[in-house]
């Protein structure tokens, strides 16, 4: 298989952890190419309309894209059990929370970096970090049991996107207010599938 990757997408890096904790990282051959929301790389638009990575592509079978599903699919490839049906619905939607804070973290990212400095949208950038502290302050009040529970999918999702905070956001300093949820992360940010896909 051959995963398209480009830069520091914390949907990559959320690809990639998984990787490491199924052990099929020797299955992968990693491709690096020119990809930006502006100019797609022809080798991802031929294999994902959407021209946009991660995209894996599949020797048996068409390309897999948006990072959710190809967690689903490297998860059942392996039998890893990160979507365990006695909590399947919860680990859905916190994965889903965590894919949003991330859609948002890098919205804003892309205005600054994208846009002449003379259009650049400030309204918009607090819009999305809204969303983020929002999914933040919940993560924190209620999902805080489950992340200290068994390995699964959301638990990958959430230390990515507070990863990408800190790698993009550093400034908007999310741990403050949220002690349990910046305790937790310190802590599974140590995991050897973290510490090796840091950008």
């Amino acid at each position: 298989m051959k995963l398209l990757k480009s830069g520091a997408s914390p949907f990559f890096r959320k690809v990639m952890v998984t990787l490491h904790e199924t052990g099929q990282l020797q299955d992968v051959e990693l491709v690096e190419v020119k990809n930006s929301a502006l100019a797609p790389d022809a080798t991802v638009a031929a294999a994902n309309p959407a021209g946009k990575i991660p995209t894996l592509v599949r020797p048996d079978g068409p390309a897999i894209y948006d990072s959710r599903v190809i967690c689903r699919y490297l998860d059942h490839r392996a039998q890893a059990g990160l979507y365990p049906d006695s909590r399947l619905w919860d680990v859905l939607t916190l994965e889903a929370s965590a894919d949003a804070l991330l859609e948002a973290a890098v919205l804003m990212t892309y205005e600054r970096r994208l846009r002449p400095e003379h259009m650049v949208f400030e309204d918009w950038i607090e819009a999305q970090w809204t969303k983020v502290d929002r999914i933040l302050d919940t993560v924190n009040a209620r999902w805080l049991s489950h992340l200290h529970g068994p390995l699964d999918m959301s638990h990958i999702g959430i230390a990515c996107g507070l990863a990408y905070l800190d790698f993009r956001h550093d400034d908007r300093q999310w741990r403050r207010g949220r002690d349990g949820l910046a305790t937790w992360f310190k802590t599974f940010a140590q995991r050897e599938s973290m510490t090796a896909t840091a950008p």
